[in-house]
């Protein structure tokens, strides 16, 4: 029988840096993958201030979600852009081949939540 996975508190899972001094650094903690993986993968990611996501993708088989915790951000999605703050929310559906990332260009870091699922036939395109 596989291990069961039992509840964790955000509090005690340790920040992982990506891009660490670059104009792309993000700051993550993957609740999900606690004590194995999980199918569908939780995130809580802070974006500091001047950073951002970038290159623009999508996914071919996989879903995003995104809900903001605290900050603010601004959504680079196709063509547009969208100020997000605390509440907002944003789907991006697999396949929808509007590219999209995140900027922070405020002047505190940005908190928010990320849910994806994890499908090994999906392709990221960067358009």
């Amino acid at each position: 029988m596989a291990d069961v996975k039992t509840p964790v508190n955000e509090s005690e899972v340790p920040f992982e840096v990506w891009y660490e001094g670059s104009a792309r650094e993000i700051h993550g903690k993957s609740l999900s993958d606690i004590g194995g993986g999980a199918k569908i993968g939780v995130g809580i990611l802070e974006l500091p201030p001047g950073s951002d996501t970038r290159p623009a993708h999508y996914h071919t088989h996989e879903e995003e979600h995104l809900y903001v915790l605290h900050g603010k951000l601004l959504l680079h999605l196709g063509d547009k852009a969208y100020e997000l703050s605390a509440g907002s929310y944003v789907h991006f559906p697999a396949a929808q081949e509007a590219a999209h990332y995140l900027s922070n260009p405020g002047e505190t870091a940005t908190k928010y939540i990320m849910i994806g699922e994890r499908i090994s036939e999906d392709q990221v395109i960067y358009p």
